[in-house]
């Protein structure tokens, strides 16, 4: 049952991060299938690992709201190379609901790490930025907050494990991405896929960290 909750809400949250984009002031083309279909599938994930036990309810928001914004802004940046203020900011009080969700129901120590993690990731993409600015781009330094929150909620192994598994993801990228889509890809290989992806896996399957 949670299961088709799951993909059904995430198909209609999909549905309505379409329409956000395309409101944007300047604007996402994207295929109205790409956030419908990823959205819920990757909400159909999270419901799976509530039905089976491993995910307690208090902790869903926090993946359901990586999977949103990841989708939105792995679509945007692919096809735009950019990752939108309008989405990379309200990221931030999103998951800071989901968190303090989370650390109501358990410790505020959980809030405590995720507000470290956002630091942390933040000032290191930051610093990156202004040294190689263009090994990483401003919208990036913008989303690290966000996932390190997310990440530092799960423990801090896994902004270690998040941030290394980013940089593969990245490279693997690079790697499989067809010489034209390369080509349009003007300012680099986008790093934010990469780094959604990870977070998005760490904070669905969190391990003996996240009782359930």
């Amino acid at each position: 049952m949670g299961f088709l909750v799951g993909v059904t809400a995430g198909v209609l949250a999909g549905v309505v991060g379409h329409r956000v984009l395309r409101a944007l002031r300047r604007g996402a083309t994207v295929h109205m299938g790409w956030c419908a279909g990823g959205v819920g599938a990757l909400w159909s994930v999270i419901a799976w690992r509530f039905d089976t036990g491993s995910l307690p309810w208090w902790w869903l928001p926090i993946p359901a709201t990586v999977a949103w914004f990841g989708v939105l802004l792995v679509a945007t940046d692919l096809r735009h190379s950019r990752l939108p203020n309008a989405l990379t900011i309200p990221a931030y009080p999103a998951l800071a609901a989901a968190t303090a969700l989370a650390a109501s129901q358990t410790t505020w120590q959980l809030a405590a790490s995720a507000t470290l993690g956002a630091l942390v990731l933040y000032c290191l993409y930051a610093a990156i930025h202004l040294v190689r600015p263009l090994a990483m781009g401003g919208g990036d330094v913008k989303l690290s907050g966000t996932v390190g929150a997310a990440l530092g909620a799960v423990g801090w192994p896994a902004v270690l494990v998040g941030t290394t598994l980013a940089a593969v993801l990245t490279l693997t990228l690079q790697a499989l991405a067809p010489k034209r889509t390369r080509t349009r890809w003007r300012t680099g290989i986008p790093h934010g896929p990469g780094l959604l992806a990870a977070t998005f896996l760490l904070t669905t399957f969190p391990g003996p960290t996240i009782p359930p």
